[in-house]
């Protein structure tokens, strides 16, 4: 199995090292596995995981959700409806951020159109 470390990750997803420590010591990332040295070693899963916590937390949803999300995933199988649900949930947050973004951006062009058709 291939692993990476925290600068490898760091990289791939664009975000500091800080911020990855900060996930693991929310508790966002409990399988983190150690080498020797007590460095960081993320396997493609963890890395997988991560991405679903950037994608989450990029999306607005709070540490204390993904942090509940992290806690099912621990559980296993057997919280897979409840994940299903706060996805479903999330999703709709989502859209509802989007159409009401989408509206906002209206009134942003009409600023735009003013100021570029007013004359000096």
């Amino acid at each position: 199995m291939k692993y990476y470390s925290i600068s490898e990750v760091s990289a791939k997803f664009n975000i500091p090292e800080s911020t990855i420590r900060y996930y693991e010591k929310k508790g966002l990332l409990p399988f983190i596995e150690r080498d020797g040295a007590g460095r960081r070693l993320f396997s493609e899963d963890q890395t997988a995981l991560l991405g679903t916590i950037i994608c989450l937390k990029n999306t607005h949803m709070p540490i204390s959700g993904i942090k509940q999300y992290m806690d099912w995933v621990v559980e296993g199988d057997s919280t897979v409806e409840h994940r299903l649900e706060m996805m479903k949930a999330h999703k709709q947050t989502v859209l509802n951020e989007i159409s009401s973004m989408t509206e906002l951006l209206k009134g942003i062009d009409l600023k735009i159109d003013r100021y570029t058709n007013q004359k000096p």
